[in-house]
Formats: C-alpha cells, sequence, structure tokens
C-alpha cells in the first residue's frame, strides 16, 4: 500500500493516525545544491543544510516520522541539528518538534507561530480543535519580521511573509547556495491551502510569491512546502495561476455570479490537474471567495 499522504490528506487527520498508518511512509532524500538537501515523506518537504558546525533543519513532518527522519539525516551528516526552524505553525510541519528539540538544538520561527503553538486553535478550514502544545514544541527564538542564523559560512535570511498561507509564514534563503525555502506559500503544480482561520488569506499569499519571484534568479533551487523541487520558471507558473484564479474570482463577484456557478465555469482551463490533490479546484475557487467576501464585510 502505497502513500501519497502530503499530496491527498489534509494534516489535520494525519495528526491522528497511529504510527502504524505511518510504516509504509519512505523518506526520499533529493540533493539540492551542495549543502542544502530536500526529505520527502508526508507532510511538508524537509530542508536540511549540512557542515562542519552543524545542521540547520527547516520543518520536521509528524512526530511518528521523527525515528525515520533522523536515520535519513544522519546519512547527509552526523552533525547535531543546530537549529530547527518552523515555517508556520501546522502539524505536518511542526508534528517532531519535542523529538527534535533536544540537546543543544534551537527551534526558530516566527512569534505567530510560539503562539499558536502554545494556545488552543481551532481550524475553521476542517472544523476542528488542535489544543495547545506542552512547551517542548515551542520556539524558543521568535522574531517579529527577519532573523538571520551565522553557521557554516553562510548567513542565512529567515523572513515573515505576512498573511499568506497563514499569519506566521517564513521564508528560508541560503545566498551562498542559491536555495530558497518557501513552506506553505508554494505549491507546486496543485492549488494552494491557504489558512483563512490562522491568518492567511489569497492576497497576502500571491504578495508572498511576488516576493519570492523577486528573490529568485533563473538558477534558484525553490523547495515548496509541498510537491517537487522547483526553479523559478515553476514559481511564476504558479503565481501566474493562483491571480488568474483570484481575478476571475473578482470578476465573477462583481456580476454577481453565484459561488456554485463560479466552481463549475472552468476557471482552471489548461490546469485541471492542480486540483486533483489535497485542495480540489472547487475547494480554491470556495476559499478565494471565502476571502474576498470577508474583505468587504
Amino acid at each position: 500500500m502505497k502513500f501519497f499522504l502530503s499530496i491527498i490528506i489534509p494534516f489535520v487527520l494525519l495528526s491522528h493516525l497511529s504510527a502504524q498508518g505511518f510504516d509504509d511512509v519512505q523518506i526520499k532524500t533529493i540533493k539540492v545544491s551542495e549543502n542544502i538537501f530536500m526529505l520527502e515523506g508526508a507532510g511538508g518537504n524537509v530542508g536540511i543544510f549540512k557542515g562542519d558546525e552543524g545542521l540547520i533543519m527547516i520543518d520536521n513532518q509528524f512526530a511518528d516520522l521523527s525515528v525515520k527522519l533522523k536515520s535519513a539525516i544522519k546519512l547527509i551528516s552526523d552533525q547535531p541539528i543546530k537549529y530547527l526552524i518552523n515555517t508556520h505553525w501546522h502539524g505536518d510541519l511542526t508534528g517532531g518538534n519535542a523529538n527534535f528539540n533536544e540537546g543543544n538544538t534551537l527551534v526558530v520561527a516566527h512569534e505567530n507561530v510560539r503562539q499558536r503553538l502554545s494556545t488552543d486553535q481551532f481550524m475553521k478550514a476542517f472544523q476542528r480543535s488542535v489544543d495547545a502544545k506542552p512547551k517542548i514544541y515551542w520556539p524558543e527564538i521568535t522574531y517579529d519580521e527577519d532573523v538571520k542564523l551565522h553557521l557554516n559560512n553562510e548567513s542565512v535570511h529567515v523572513f515573515h511573509v505576512h498573511n499568506a498561507h497563514t499569519d506566521g509564514d517564513s521564508f528560508v534563503l541560503f545566498p551562498g547556495e542559491n536555495v530558497l525555502h518557501m513552506g506553505d506559500c508554494f505549491f507546486n503544480k496543485r492549488f494552494p491551502f491557504i489558512d483563512l482561520g490562522s491568518g492567511g488569506s489569497i492576497e497576502g499569499a500571491i504578495k508572498a510569491v511576488q516576493a519570492a519571484v523577486m528573490i529568485a534568479d533563473d538558477d534558484t533551487k525553490i523547495i515548496p512546502g509541498h510537491g517537487v523541487l522547483a526553479s523559478k520558471a515553476d514559481l511564476v507558473e504558479y503565481l501566474d495561476v493562483i491571480t488568474m484564479m483570484t481575478d476571475q474570482v473578482k470578476d465573477g463577484i462583481k456580476r454577481g455570479v453565484s459561488l456554485e456557478t463560479m466552481k463549475t465555469a472552468g476557471f482552471d482551463k489548461d490546469y485541471e490537474s492542480w486540483g486533483t490533490g489535497f485542495i480540489s479546484t472547487e475547494k480554491f475557487i470556495d476559499t478565494i471567495w471565502t476571502d474576498l467576501n470577508r474583505e468587504e464585510e
């Protein structure tokens, strides 16, 4: 039985699976640059930056996958993890925080990630409550806008993008390696999940991707939150598609077209395959419509 969990099943459902549910998940290691690797498994893509001074880990999927992730990391380097960066608070990226927050490892994230992990949350998109996590899950280092981590002769720039996928999203840029990890602000070749209940917004999501396009050049390797390793061309296509879909929903609202009609209007022409994963075309249109109408209230 093969699992494609990071694409198909919402993380809120995965968080309830027992360890047995992850038995068939395999961690795949992709070399991104000389010192950076991407780990695929179940949940958001993990980034690993290696060097003699220690490792930086970006996100960590689910708690039940920590042993497999640690085994995969050992094949990359036997150095300890010095910093663990959370690109936002969702459980498919922070589920293993307690398992990796050990020894001299420091968890780094935007202030809103700490706030959401440390208090009870309600996921409107899935109509379920998420209990506050124990203190060992919380970031020890937080920031409002950005922070730089100096390690392995690299100045790693971690910076906040506002109200995009959530209200606590961060990009992680490795200038010397020309690699950018975008967390869930980028779903490569599929429609995104925008968590409106956690401060996300379609306009913020578009602005975040616009910022990434300005940062990247034609040689930049981009690690998406979900999907395969990407290039700037992939990112530009993603920006074009989500902008096009948003403009069509805006136009439909102005013309008084009903939401149900929009869902079947073919807004995704030539990109129908993007809606076959976790977020369907109909769900993405519903998210845009809900967000735009919320702003007009």
